[in-house]
Order: structure tokens, then sequence, then C-alpha cells
């Protein structure tokens, strides 16, 4: 986590697509608190809930015994959401470029580059079963 935030909320769901309304309840409560202008909100629950979607299918394996674990940090300039499944990881730089012409027409693969082009930073931890999404307020 950066230096300097303060952990302002938490949750753990289990893995179930059925949990993502827990999951916008919270992103909800947090843009409220946090002062979110209504002209990123639609950013913020894409980006977390589209991390929180990789953690269930991509990383817990759709395990319903596996843990999600979503936590919110803040400091003055800036807010995010740490996502964390029990899965082995994996490396996001070796991802195909969903842009690319033989891969336009896939249903999957554009989540990290939604995530990355919605948020001001996307960070992995070194294994990669964990992102941290950050926006600027």
């Amino acid at each position: 986590m950066k230096e300097g935030y303060t952990l302002i909320d938490s949750l753990t769901i289990c893995s179930e697509l059925e949990n993502l309304p827990v999951v916008e309840s919270l992103i909800d409560k947090i843009c409220q608190s946090v002062g979110v202008h209504e002209d990123i909100y639609g950013n913020v629950l894409i980006a977390v809930t589209e991390a929180v979607n990789n953690a269930i299918i991509h990383g817990n394996k759709m395990d319903k015994e596996a843990p999600v674990a979503v936590a919110v940090y803040d400091d003055s300039e800036a807010f995010c959401f740490s996502i964390e499944d029990a899965g082995p990881g994996f490396n996001p730089n070796d991802l195909p470029d969903p842009t690319a012409p033989e891969n336009i027409e896939k249903e999957n693969g554009r989540g990290i580059y939604l995530m990355r082009h919605l948020a001001d930073e996307v960070e992995y931890n070194e294994t990669g079963n964990r992102v941290t999404v950050l926006f600027n307020k």
C-alpha cells in the first residue's frame, strides 16, 4: 500500500458473482464519504467491480470458499481500493492487447485494459493476486 494512506473501510466476500452488489454498496458509500464528483463515479464503479470480477473468476476460479478482500484507503489527494484474491497470481504485463485486430472480437480480455484507462493508477503486488486501483480526488 502507498505510504500516507489511511484504511477507511474493508470487507471480505466469498467468490460468488452474487456478492457484487455488496461491493457496489461499498463503492457508493466510499464515493459519498470522500466526495467523489459524479463525473468520475462511473469510472470508480466500473474499475473496482471489474477488479473484483477478475479476483472471483480468474484469481479464485469461482471457488466459493476462497475469499476476496477489498480494502479502501484515503488521503488528502486520492483514494484507492485494494482487491486481493486467494489465487496464485499472474503477471499483468503478459496479457494480450485487447485492441489488437486478432483480439477485437473476443468476449473476454478487456478488464485490466478498462481498469488502466478508468483509474489514475493501477498497481499489482509482486505475486499478482492483489491490485490497487487509485483515483485522484
